[in-house]
Parts: C-alpha cells; sequence; structure tokens
C-alpha cells in the first residue's frame, strides 16, 4: 500500500513539475513554406472595350433625287399612281370527264380523246378504240375509231360472238375488225336537215367487214348478196348478233345507204329506251 501511494505522488510531483516548467518544451509545427502560404493570384479577364458613341448623320436639307433609269419600260406614270402589280397566272379550267369501265377492266383498248365540241356535235368523253378482248386475246379494231364508252363496252361481246361462230363454223378466227365512220358531225342519212345522227355523238360505227385469219377479207360490200355463201353466212349472223347488244342495227336489207356497212348505234327508242331496231 505504501509502494502504491509512494508511486502516485512521484507521479503527480513530475506533472507539476512540467506544468512549471512552461509549455516551450512542447514542439510546435514547423511554419508552411513561403511559396505555399498564399495561393497565386488569378488573372480575371479584361474588361470589353465600350461601344463606339454613334455619330450624327447629316442628313441633307432637300432629299436627293432618284436616278432615273437607264432603260425605262413605258411611258412615266403620272405623280401619285403606283406601277400595278403583274397579275398571278389563272389556272386553266378544268375538263370534267368519266372513265370507261371497259377499258379499266381490260376488255378495251382505248386511250381517252379531249371532249369534242363541234357545233351541236360532239361529246365529253370520247375513246380512241384500239382493239377489244374476244375469247382470251386482244382483236384489233381499224379505222381510227371514235367513239364513246357505251359503243366501246358493247363491242366485246359481239365480236366475241362472231369469232366463236368463225371458230366453230370455218375453223378460223376475226383478225381485224374494219370500221368505215365512227364519229361524224352530220345529219341522219347524210340529210342536209332533219335529226342528227348518233355519229354526231360519238355514239354509232359503221363496220365494213372483218379480216379473217385464213387470209380472206370479208366485206359487207361483196359477200352481203350471196346468203349461201361463207361470206354471207358469217355477214348475216354478224349482223343478227349485234341486234342482242346494241339498240339500232341497220345493214343493206334496211336500204340503199347501208348496203356496204352494218350499222349500229345505242340510241335510245320507245319511252323506256328498251325498244331495238334491227334491219
Amino acid at each position: 500500500m505504501r509502494f502504491i501511494l509512494a508511486c502516485l505522488f512521484a507521479t503527480m510531483s513530475f506533472a507539476a513539475l512540467a506544468q512549471e516548467s512552461g509549455d516551450a518544451t512542447v514542439p510546435l509545427p514547423k511554419p508552411r513554406p513561403a511559396e505555399l502560404s498564399s495561393a497565386p493570384a488569378v488573372q480575371l479577364p479584361r474588361h470589353r472595350p465600350a461601344p463606339p458613341a454613334p455619330q450624327p448623320v447629316e442628313t441633307p436639307d432637300t432629299p436627293a433625287e432618284a436616278p432615273a433609269p437607264s432603260d425605262p419600260i413605258g411611258p412615266p406614270l403620272p405623280p401619285g399612281e403606283h406601277a400595278a402589280e403583274p397579275a398571278e397566272p389563272t389556272a386553266p379550267p378544268r375538263i370534267y370527264q368519266t372513265a370507261c369501265p371497259a377499258v379499266l377492266l381490260g376488255k378495251v383498248e382505248a386511250k381517252a380523246l379531249p371532249p369534242i365540241e363541234e357545233k351541236l356535235c360532239g361529246t365529253q368523253s370520247p375513246l380512241s378504240v384500239a382493239g377489244v378482248l374476244a375469247n382470251g386475246r386482244m382483236v384489233p379494231i381499224s379505222g381510227g375509231v371514235e367513239t364513246d364508252c357505251g359503243v366501246a363496252s358493247a363491242l366485246p361481246a359481239w365480236i366475241e360472238s362472231v369469232d366463236s361462230y368463225l371458230k366453230a363454223r370455218d375453223n378460223t378466227e376475226i383478225a381485224e375488225v374494219v370500221v368505215g365512220t365512227s364519229y361524224m358531225c352530220r345529219n341522219v342519212n347524210n340529210g342536209s336537215d332533219g335529226n342528227l345522227s348518233f355519229h354526231a355523238f360519238a355514239d354509232a360505227l359503221d363496220v365494213v367487214g372483218f379480216k379473217l385469219e385464213d387470209g380472206r377479207f370479208v366485206t359487207v360490200e361483196q359477200g352481203w348478196s350471196d346468203a349461201l355463201s361463207s361470206e354471207g353466212r358469217l355477214l348475216r349472223f354478224a349482223h343478227d348478233a349485234a341486234c342482242a347488244h346494241f339498240t339500232t342495227v341497220l345493214g343493206p336489207e334496211a336500204n340503199a345507204l347501208h348496203r356496204d356497212h352494218l350499222h349500229v348505234d345505242l340510241g335510245c327508242h320507245g319511252k323506256t329506251c328498251t325498244a331495238r331496231i334491227c334491219e
């Protein structure tokens, strides 16, 4: 016990002695080097120079006159008037035409033509027909056919029936359908007065004959007279078959004016446009 107390006393005495001697014996931290004691100065951006002061603009007492053009167009305008603005070009008027379903379906090979306007004659949507579909092939039609959609749509079924007759009867086919008159602005029977013909509305055709694959050219003018010949039978079949597809069919037995062709059209007959003329 005494030993412990002696140790405590000695320790306390040593601490008191150290306190009396002062804090001078405690080492202090070394001073920071001079180059690290202060950070280098950061250079600030220079001030933007002030914009120059606006200079006064000298205005003449009297405005200067504009120089005259070296090559003026037209006479000078009176004082106070201005040149008129150029007018904008006007769009051409729209042409209203209708499409032909037979052409869209590929039953008729044709090209649309501009509207025909000739005195009281014409049609809005004429076609230039080059061929019709018959028994799976396009049969050419010659003669510069200008007709409407109604006649063009009736042609394929009629030509197909004539072609089928030739195939069964004479073992040949139609090579070409030859047309005489299609559109023509004239009266009925080329009269000097009277009603307009349906040719005047591109609603009629005059078929003069058929070229066949076997080399023959059967014409109404030469083949109709002999009713028992192969050509005469063909032409009479074509005449009668046309009566099922057109409202007007006129051949050599109708009158002398039709001695050399078969006239077909879609003219209206009767109160309901269902009557037919087949002569």
